[in-house]
Order: structure tokens, then sequence, then C-alpha cells
């Protein structure tokens, strides 16, 4: 966790999608059936897609506050109202398909972090196909991801939804990964807020409004009981360590490592023309 991670060959900002103007698109399907197909999906267009997305907008958010201001350009409030711009309307049914399969799994009523990640690639289409811009970096955190976090915070208390694939005492969360990573970024040169505060109760009851991190602990608080170094071991773990990059660094190979690169999550995500099974173009 406390090594610092070298980011090779690429900033975040180089490894951003493209957008793309014209595409023939298609419903995605499944194309990881075995464990041998993972190497597929780490050679594939839409990993290198999905992971540039992913640290795009950790670099983004970082330093910030869920209450700063962003700007939020014209095509993502006419996102709002219409949910693509007119001229892409032959990518609804590749790009409804994450967004379906964002919200858990209704047949086992659980959901995890292959949901989630489901929801990012939902995202990362709309900014493929340039109905969201570079521009909305914190937008598309801060008001869209946040408020999805806040609707599956409901659901997850209304139907006690199971953790899919959790890992229990030994995992990041029970349900989510990715407001880790962001929410450590935001923290990244704070000048009084260290990792070792966020298990501090009064701390994350403060500073939770503007901070993403604090409010997945606040979330945490409210639906375990025990000490927290019983129930959140890995998160307990993380608060020892000396700074927020290094933190965020950390949560970034981990995410790759339990999250990206293991089957019985990867088996679920599905590839279509903007999140391609394709290997990368060198």
């Amino acid at each position: 966790m406390a090594e610092t991670e070298q980011q090779s060959g690429s900033t975040p900002e180089d490894e951003a999608p493209e957008v793309r103007v014209s595409n023939t698109f298609m419903v995605p399907k499944k194309e990881i059936s075995m464990v041998p197909d993972m190497g597929k999906w780490k050679r594939s267009q839409a990993y290198a897609d999905y992971m540039g997305f992913v640290l795009t907008l950790n670099e983004g958010v970082k330093g910030k506050k869920l209450t700063c201001e962003y700007k939020v350009s014209e095509e993502a409030e006419a996102l709002v109202s219409a949910v693509l711009p007119a001229d892409r309307c032959a990518a609804a049914p590749e790009i409804a398909v994450y967004l379906k399969e964002s919200v858990g799994n209704a047949t086992r009523i659980d959901y995890g972090t292959g949901h989630e990640a489901a929801f990012a690639a939902f995202l990362c289409c709309l900014c493929k196909v340039g109905a969201l811009r570079v521009d909305d970096q914190l937008a598309i955190v801060f008001k869209v991801f946040n408020r999805y976090l806040s609707v599956m915070r409901k659901l997850q208390r209304t139907y006690r939804m199971e953790p899919a694939g959790s890992q229990g005492v030994w995992g990041l969360d029970d349900f989510q990964f990715l407001p880790f990573i962001w929410g450590s970024s935001q923290f990244i040169d704070h000048p009084t807020l260290e990792p070792r505060h966020f298990i501090d109760e009064r701390v994350v009851n403060e500073h939770h409004p503007d901070y993403m991190f604090l409010d997945c602990i606040k979330f945490i608080n409210e639906m375990k009981t025990g000490p927290f170094a019983e129930h959140s071991n890995q998160l307990w773990n993380i608060s020892a360590v000396p700074s927020w990059s290094k933190v965020n660094q950390g949560l970034i190979r981990m995410y790759k490592a339990e999250c990206l690169e293991k089957f019985p999550v990867i088996q679920h995500f599905k590839f279509g023309s903007l999140l391609s099974i394709q290997p990368t173009k060198h």
C-alpha cells in the first residue's frame, strides 16, 4: 500500500477514452466465459478505455470538495432531458445495457463492484459518444456518480441487498470501490486531514458532505456494528498509511488486482463497439 506507483507510459489524460463521432453500434455481450479469457480482457481496448476513464476522473477530482463549483457542459444538460444528443441516438441500445447492469441483480437481490463498474462503463460510453466532455470531470464524479451512490445506498438499506462477491472482513467494502479511489484523491495535499483521521467518527460526521471517502465511512458506520477494526479491517489498515497520495496509488493497484483482474467479476462484463474486446492498438 505504502509504495509509490508509477503509471508507466502515459498520463491519465493521455489514457482518456477518445470521442467517437460515428460508429456502427451494437448491443454489448459477454466475452469472458473462462478464466483463460482474462488475458483477452486485460489486453482489450475496453480495459484500456475503462482504466483511462477511472484515472482521468481520479486526476480531475484531486484536491476538490464535493461542494466545489464545477462546470456542466450544455451537452450534459441535454443529457438529463433527452438522455443522448439527437445525432447519437443510435448508440442508445448499446449504452443502455451498462445502465441496466449497474443496479444489481434482480434475481439474486445482490450488488457489488461489478455492478458499480457497469455504471462507470455507462459514463465512459457517454464520454466516448460526446454526450459528456472532459470539462465535465467534476460533474461526472460529484453530481452523477455521487447521486448514483445515494440511490444504491437507499436500495441497500431498503432491500438489504447481498454483497456480490464480497470478501467479507478482508475486502475493502461490501459494495463499492471507486468512491474510495476518487475520494482519496480529493484529500491529496489536504492541509490538515490525514488518513488516520477517517476512523475518527467526529471527523467523519463533520466533513462527510465534502468528501466521498468520508461519506463511504459514514455509511459503513451506519450499516455495521462492532469495532471498526473488526468489521472493516482493510480500511483500518489503510488508516495507518502516511499520506493520501500513497493511499490513492495503493487503492488503484488494489482495484486492478481485486476487481478488474478477478474472473468472477469480469465474466459478467459486456463488450460492444464502444468498449471493445478487441486488443488495444499500439
